[in-house]
């Protein structure tokens, strides 16, 4: 880990959604050299789903050795940016350092993407990341320690990474741009503007609650971007701008070795989903995703001429009461390749059911997938999040309910 130097003390940091996740890990970090932090977020009352307000996450930063200013931010909403940062240079003098890190996710293909969920992907990420941003430069330049630092991507522009979720590939890379162009743009008033990316997956609520609690198996802690943002965010301005900093790359240069200590399982610390948008061959993908060892993901099973129907007699006999109240969901399975056909499982109606064809109601969820990637899938040898992000695994539909199948593929692979 890095430990802290006091570099921070006395700073006052802007933090978009700062009441839980990644955002909260970073106001920590900083609270901990005793820093002011503005916890600009939506979450003033708290969500049913996701732990964590404004007002607990100060409560947690004065806790840690810092000042908090819990403020009710919309970054959309160009009134309640202003008045965050009136509240914030009144409180604390001025603000030297914005970390835009609020962002909306929905990995849907063209078809599957409502305008809505465009729209609020866009205006939170791309658009929310230019308006606070520009809304904190004239304070930023008046600081002699400025920083914007945001949470995105480096800007990959391998086909893959827009093929399956252009909408949100377009929205994220967004506040990427503003990184390229505000680095450029503020250089000669020494404001450092740069990016952070995780190299893996990072388990936090959010992360739960869109594809489970298994996620945590395969992912790091937000520590370990909290650790990599304070990194960046204590060098000198002038010296580093224009960046898109990969989080453990930036920690092994500051002399970090041991990474297993940021792993959720540090068992699995050697084969971590990798995030998205890094440039890694699909197939690696797969092999830092496979559940069990290591070495043997590099073999990857064919699926037995014939077992498919098999396997769906063993999803039949794993059903039950359990399963379809935790589910509640209608899928339909198009399987390609050598085995095709259409089959479905229903679980949200009683006990469940799974059958040959199409569902006799419209499917919750639809996935598309080769037949010998499906073996593998329900198998436990390909995870389903990984087959997604290659490609290999298609999701019409809802994508939530799509990712609740895990629990099923977990009870069927003991039987395969």
């Amino acid at each position: 880990m890095i430990v802290n130097t006091g570099k921070l003390a006395g700073r006052t940091l802007f933090i978009t959604g700062a009441s839980r996740g990644i955002g909260k890990a970073i106001a920590l970090k900083a609270a901990q050299d005793g820093a002011n932090i503005v916890v600009a977020a939506k979450t003033a009352e708290a969500h049913p789903k996701l732990p964590g307000t404004i007002y607990t996450a100060a409560a947690e930063i004065e806790a840690a050795g810092g000042k908090a200013l819990p403020c009710v931010v919309d970054v959309r909403d160009e009134n309640t940016v202003r008045a965050a940062i009136k509240s914030a240079v009144d409180k604390f003098g001025g603000i030297d350092i914005l970390v835009n890190n609020a962002s909306a996710i929905s990995l849907t293909p063209t078809e599957q993407t409502d305008m809505k969920r465009y729209d609020l992907m866009h205006n939170i990420n791309t658009r929310g990341t230019f308006l606070v941003s520009k809304e904190c430069i004239p304070y930023l330049k008046k600081s002699n320690h400025a920083h914007i630092l945001n949470i995105s991507p480096p800007l990959n522009m391998n086909p893959l990474w827009f093929s399956n979720h252009v909408a949100y590939t377009m929205a994220k890379y967004g506040m990427s741009m503003c990184v390229l162009g505000m680095a450029r743009e503020f250089k000669d008033n020494n404001i450092a503007v740069n990016a952070l990316w995780p190299r893996t997956a990072i388990y936090t609520a959010a992360m739960e609650m869109l594809t489970g609690k298994e996620s945590d198996q395969f992912s790091r802690k937000p520590e370990i971007m909290s650790d990599a943002a304070y990194a960046i965010l204590c060098k000198e301005p002038r010296n580093c701008s224009g960046n898109f900093y990969i989080d453990d790359e930036i920690l092994k240069a500051e002399g970090v070795s041991d990474f297993k200590q940021y792993a959720c399982v540090p068992a699995n610390a050697d084969k971590l989903m990798p995030d998205f948008f890094l440039d890694v061959d699909p197939e690696k993908l797969l092999e830092f995703a496979a559940e069990g060892s290591h070495a043997a993901s590099f073999k990857k099973a064919e699926a037995p001429a014939g077992k498919i129907e098999g396997l769906f007699q063993k999803i039949e006999s794993l059903l039950s009461d359990e399963i379809v109240s935790k589910t509640r969901a209608i899928y339909e399975f198009n399987v390609k390749g050598e085995e095709a056909g259409i089959w479905f499982a229903d679980l949200k109606n009683g006990t469940g059911k799974v059958g040959k064809g199409k569902p006799p109601v419209d499917a919750d969820a639809t996935l598309t997938m080769d037949s010998k990637h499906f073996f593998d899938m329900f198998s436990g040898k390909l995870k389903p999040a990984s087959a997604f992000m290659t490609g290999k695994l298609k999701i019409k539909g809802d994508l939530q309910k799509a990712m609740k199948l895990e629990k099923l593929m977990g009870g069927l692979k003991a039987k395969l």
